[in-house]
């Protein structure tokens, strides 16, 4: 079935936003004069587009002609309930066509004059694209084979007072997507099967940690320092106390903590906040799962995150129809199923450079032909293993194969503060990242839980930082105190739940998968 588009305000002999809204206020005055409510009312029992039809179609049986009859709604078919945006009308005089559009898909109905009630015939006439409407009555199968609701009654949803967008396949403007994700959601089906996916893997998530034995706890976005990661962060004001707050860079402290009390398997699935860049990876506000395992080890919550992945991953995967986690991710065919690789630091940086990274008077000579800054904006030459950080991460890592998940292990204590140094070599921290597809998806650590050593990291990290940074890192007496309680040996990691997403509903952007990026005003 086709109709024809909407007119198109930029064209000049089309009528204006402000006439197509006029012209929609004068029907939803006239829906109103019919002792209709234009706004609706609590309706019960409506079922999804997506399980009408395919109750129907369990329902329906074999047929021998191929075809059901399209009359079935004068023949006491069992009748269903179902809401949706109008998407197509076709008005033929005493039968009218409509496509309705829900967030489990799309449905064919059918409004014949001799089958509804006189105000249900005369609100389908005032009816617009991108309405809401309610319709109920059997469904059959046209002769053209279409699941098709054939109504008997029509009551209203919501009257759209404005049009739909102008690109009759959906909202194509990539900003004003992310501007008026409302329209989004439903204009385009793929919006709306990322968003449903992404709360289905958060779920899988939650329901994955519970089953091993993680309580789900909630710590504070509102702290009074700012700490847990080394980013830059977003200040307020509280007026009642008098003090200037920080929207929380990670929860790490908070999660250790409970540790120390007590509790010993927690996560939390909330938002982070750094005031830092935007790019496809990046949003200033994201979400992240962030897990502590009392007595366990890196190796511990590396072993959560891979067998957690792949839960996810499969899940996916079995809602598309497919047995085995391979998904897509852009150009990559990506197998979740299959162990993930392993490979030390030192050793992906020797294999892409060509010189160990111990070789601190190479590094420096490499990084200079290379282009890599080696001294601070004061001049001073800086700490060789940050230089060392700086090759890996522009010549190492682009070398990883992207459809292969690969934890990264093993990498220079002095860049992992909050990291227990390895036992065999303390230049080395107990730390990995994970990464798939090219992006880091989760950084694994064995704890650091010695307060003296903690605290002279924390001092160590102070002295290096510039006076901009100082005036929002302070040290955490507090946590340190905690430390000197006791906390038990642990492992912890944390995945960004964004990236994940990306990685398992292909999207290569994290703006399309979160409902609400950041967006500069317009004005």
């Amino acid at each position: 079935m086709s109709t024809t588009p909407p007119p198109d305000p930029t064209v000049s002999d089309a009528p204006s936003i402000h006439e197509l809204e006029r012209q929609r206020r004068a029907k939803r005055d006239a829906i109103a004069q019919l002792g209709l409510h234009p706004y609706g009312e609590r309706v019960d029992g409506l079922m999804p587009l997506a399980r009408a039809k395919a109750d129907y179609e369990s329902r329906e049986g074999p047929r021998e002609d191929g075809v059901s009859p399209p009359k079935l709604a004068q023949q006491g078919g069992a009748p269903f309930r179902v809401a949706g945006r109008v998407m197509l009308l076709r008005d033929g005089g005493k039968l009218v066509w409509l496509n309705l559009r829900d967030d489990t898909g799309d449905m064919q109905v059918a409004v014949s004059q001799k089958d509804v009630d006189e105000a249900s015939f005369a609100l389908v006439k005032q009816l617009d694209l991108a309405d809401v409407i309610v319709a109920e009555g059997p469904i059959t199968r046209t002769r053209a084979g279409e699941v098709t609701l054939w109504a008997s009654r029509l009551v209203m949803g919501a009257k759209a007072l404005l049009p739909p967008p102008e690109k009759w396949a959906g909202l194509q403007d990539t900003e004003l997507r992310y501007r008026q994700r409302y329209v989004d959601l439903w204009s385009n089906p793929e919006t709306m099967r990322v968003a449903m996916l992404r709360t289905r893997i958060a779920s899988r998530i939650r329901a994955f940690l519970a089953s091993r034995g993680y309580a789900e706890v909630e710590t504070p976005m509102l702290q009074t320092l700012a700490g847990g990661a080394a980013a830059r962060p977003f200040v307020t004001h509280m007026n009642a106390l008098g003090i200037d707050l920080y929207m929380r860079i990670a929860p790490e402290l908070y999660l250790k903590r409970l540790l120390v009390g007590g509790m010993p398997r927690v996560f939390e699935i909330n938002r982070n906040f750094r005031n830092e860049g935007l790019d496809k990876q990046h949003n200033p506000e994201f979400t992240m799962l962030e897990l502590y395992h009392a007595f366990g080890d890196m190796e511990t919550v590396m072993e959560v995150t891979e067998s957690l992945i792949r839960d996810a991953a499969t899940h996916v995967a079995q809602l598309a129809g497919a047995d085995a986690p391979t998904l897509a991710f852009g150009d990559l065919t990506i197998d979740y199923a299959r162990p993930f690789d392993r490979v030390r630091y030192g050793d992906l940086f020797e294999r892409a450079l060509g010189f160990s990274m111990t070789d601190t008077t190479r590094v420096r000579a490499e990084a200079q032909r290379r282009g890599i800054k080696t001294k601070n904006e004061q001049g001073v030459e800086l700490d060789a293993w940050f230089v060392v950080n700086e090759l890996f991460e522009e010549f190492a890592e682009p070398t990883l194969g992207p459809a292969r998940p690969t934890f990264i292990t093993h990498y220079p204590a002095v860049l992992s503060p909050l990291t227990r140094p390895n036992r065999d070599d303390p230049s080395l921290a107990d730390r990995a990242d994970l990464f798939i597809g090219g992006m880091e998806i989760a950084p694994h650590y064995t704890e650091l839980n010695d307060p003296d050593v903690q605290e002279a990291r924390f001092r160590e990290q102070l002295a290096g930082l510039d006076d901009e940074e100082s005036t929002f890192r302070t040290f955490d007496e507090d946590f340190v105190r905690a430390l000197k309680v006791g906390m038990p040996p642990a492992g912890g990691m944390g995945v960004g739940v964004d990236r994940l997403t990306m990685l398992l509903t292909n999207q290569r952007t994290i703006r399309d998968v979160v409902l609400f990026p950041l967006m500069k005003p317009l004005d």
